[in-house]
């Protein structure tokens, strides 16, 4: 058992981001472990990474984040509802970046 202060990171990020984002991570020291995952609004595919990390350096990890995880415009098809066909209209929306959660740990073990 450890007394040290630590912190879980829970961060969603996109799947072109991920190995860039855990490498980054990494080069620091921290424990990184990466799951797959899928987006709920547009079903794209992202991961989820599990950052352990002492209370100090979260500010660290979350900026190497937001360097490595960048915002983007991308174009969906929605169809118009006036028109007498159903031709599809490039919508753009913003995707990306990185959704962060922070738990404080009370306990952990390695065994």
């Amino acid at each position: 058992m450890s007394e040290s202060k630590k912190d879980l990171l829970i961060a969603v990020v996109q799947s072109q981001d991920a190995e860039s984002a855990q490498d980054g991570l990494k080069t620091l020291g921290m424990t990184v472990q990466r799951l797959p995952s899928v987006g709920g609004f547009l079903g794209r595919r992202n991961a989820t990474l599990l950052i352990g990390l002492p209370d100090d350096q979260r500010e660290q990890a979350e900026e190497v984040l937001r360097q490595n995880c960048r915002q983007r415009v991308e174009f969906i098809a929605v169809p118009l509802e006036s028109a007498p066909l159903p031709l599809p209209t490039p919508t753009p929306i913003t995707v990306g970046g990185a959704t962060i959660f922070a738990i404080e740990v009370e306990y952990y073990e390695e065994i």
